[in-house]
């Protein structure tokens, strides 16, 4: 009886710890994803900048609860006024803002990117095919919302926020896309690593 107890306790210890190491790792991506503000190209009412970058990274390598909470906790500091939108910005100011839109989608990239790539797993590889198809997904859905909400607040037509909205991200999204299907299996691996030890 008091081996059965002491198991538990160590599963049960073994349990938190991995939650405590989820809890780190969110927060990490959170912190990537904010830091990621200061790298922004304004280009018209929505600026090319990394953070959609990592906010798919966050759901590839975290997978989607953990990935999304990731980008949950970015946009709650930025709802809170901190500094972390495009540009060191913040408030509620720029989710009623033309950028919205995007600031939604990327919850939803990452939620989608980690749902499809699945969670990582020690011993446990990921087809490279699986991982092309969450970057590739999880870049498009941040359009839907945003493109959307760019022409509601805007009064564009449909040309003229696609134009504005989508056209110009897609060859700099390729080559963010492409970057995060090569460093997206060694980071699942090392995310793995971490939390099964």
């Amino acid at each position: 009886m008091k081996q059965i107890s002491i198991t538990d306790e160590k599963q049960s210890e073994k349990a938190g710890r991995k939650t405590l190491l989820k809890i780190c790792l969110t927060s990490l991506f959170a912190a990537l994803t904010a830091a990621g503000a200061f790298i922004a190209i304004p280009i018209g009412p929505v600026p090319i900048v990394l953070q959609n970058l990592l906010a798919l990274l966050s759901g590839l390598v975290l997978g989607p609860l953990w990935g999304g909470a990731a980008v949950g906790l970015f946009l709650l500091a930025g709802l809170l006024n901190l500094p972390v939108f495009a540009g060191g910005t913040g408030g509620i100011a720029r989710f009623a803002g033309p950028t919205g839109g995007f600031l939604f989608g990327y919850f939803l990239m990452a939620i989608l990117a980690g749902f499809i790539a699945g969670e990582p797993r020690i011993g446990k590889k990921t087809s490279p095919l699986r991982i092309i198809i969450a970057v590739i997904a999880g870049l498009l859905v941040v359009y839907v919302p945003g493109v959307i909400w760019l022409k509601a607040r805007t009064g564009y037509d449909w040309i003229k926020a696609l134009t504005a909205g989508f056209v110009p991200f897609l060859p700099g999204d390729a080559l963010k896309g492409l970057g995060a299907v090569l460093i997206a299996p060694r980071l699942r691996k090392t995310a793995a690593d971490i939390l099964e030890s």
